[in-house]
């Protein structure tokens, strides 16, 4: 069986990191299905998925390396193409990706204690998100 859900969030943009756990598991509830695969992917190619322990000082630190990786400041052939400032928010998308599988167990993703899935809206612009979440199983 495959159920597919879709979630949609507006985000404030500039690294925002948002923890959609908890839709993701009421998609997975609402399916019904109990053994199989959850997979999460973002449209769009300035926000990314990933997991992290959602806290106020991991959020920090990941915002802060983000910039340190793929600092905004600087000049990106993107940004000479197309004009809207918004080159290291491809660049940043792209390392971390758009989307996670996550395994489901007895209708519960298989996530560790302290982790969360999270969306990070890496454009430099608040922006409306639409998340797929799609669910393969018994």
């Amino acid at each position: 069986m495959i159920r597919t859900e879709h979630i949609k969030l507006r985000t404030a943009g500039n690294s925002d990191i948002v923890d959609i756990t908890d839709r993701v598991a009421a998609a997975v509830h609402q399916s019904q299905i109990g053994d199989g695969i959850v997979t999460v992917f973002v449209a769009g190619s300035t926000a990314s998925l990933t997991t992290i322990e959602y806290e106020p000082g991991l959020v920090q630190d990941m915002q802060e390396l983000l910039e340190c990786v793929v600092p905004a400041g600087k000049p990106y052939h993107h940004d000479l193409r197309w004009g809207d400032a918004n080159g290291y928010s491809h660049v940043r998308a792209s390392l971390i990706g758009p989307s996670l599988t996550i395994p489901l167990e007895a209708g519960r993703l298989t996530l560790g204690t302290w982790q969360q899935i999270v969306l990070i809206d890496m454009d430099n612009r608040p922006r409306q998100r639409e998340i797929v979440v799609q669910i393969m199983g018994d």
